[in-house]
């Protein structure tokens, strides 16, 4: 009997413990692109790090589009890299470069819907799409919106739950 609660202690605890999977966002670019840089923020806010994620794209040119509907909060360039920023309501905005898009701020955008074009250099040679996305002022795994990163839970084999 303790063995049985034991297990069902191991295996609700991680459930009730984890955030429920908001992975309900489309990804940005189609088909699903490869990761080619991962979110890796940094351990404070003035240090480098990688505050969103590159999405490996088929070539410069591709159409970006709208990961959750939401209103255009942003464009224009940042630094010498064209930018469009969304926000999604809650709290939640994406930014997407290097993107050049014909939208201006205010403009209400669908989910799924084209919101601009990718253009040349950031990936060096590789044509990729910077995605971040913040909640708030904090950066948050832009990749927790379009695929579930919780971990998974092996059991052993044979175990007897009846």
């Amino acid at each position: 009997m303790k063995a049985i609660l034991a297990l069902a202690a191991v295996l609700l605890l991680p459930a009730a413990a984890a955030p429920a999977p908001r992975a309900s966002w489309e990804w940005p670019l189609s088909p699903r692109p490869a990761v080619l840089r991962t979110f890796d923020p940094p351990y404070k806010p003035w240090m480098s790090g990688h505050r969103g994620v590159d999405l490996e794209a088929t070539h410069a040119g591709v159409p970006v589009t709208s990961p959750e509907s939401g209103t255009v909060s942003f464009v224009g360039v940042v630094v010498d890299r064209p930018v469009i920023t969304i926000d999604h309501g809650g709290g939640l905005r994406s930014s997407f470069e290097p993107v050049e898009s014909p939208l201006t701020a205010g403009a209400v955008v669908a989910k799924g819907e084209i919101i601009g074009t990718l253009q040349p250099g950031h990936c060096g040679a590789l044509a990729c799409v910077h995605w971040g996305v913040r909640r708030g002022d904090a950066y948050v795994n832009p990749l927790e919106f379009v695929t579930d990163l919780r971990p998974s839970i092996l059991l052993p084999l044979g175990l007897d739950t009846g």
